[in-house]
């Protein structure tokens, strides 16, 4: 039993980092080297901590991007 629910963790993850992967080229930045990805995500997770705003703000604009695709 143990085995079939590292296989089911192990798909899960391995689900979520393709819808993750997926809002990389959704945002345009599929061309982007990775090293400047992670640094844009490191630079928008400290933002974050520091401004409760800007949590909102972007949240509207994804919000928006996947309601004009109908997602």
């Amino acid at each position: 039993m143990s085995k079939t629910l590292t296989s089911d963790a192990r798909k899960k993850d391995t689900r979520e980092k393709i819808e993750l992967g997926g809002l990389i080229v959704k945002a345009g930045l599929r061309f982007e080297k990775r090293a400047m990805l992670l640094g844009a995500l490191l630079e928008l997770a400290r933002r974050l901590k520091a401004d409760a705003g800007e949590r909102a703000r972007l949240t509207a604009i994804g919000a928006e991007a996947f309601g004009n695709d109908g997602e």
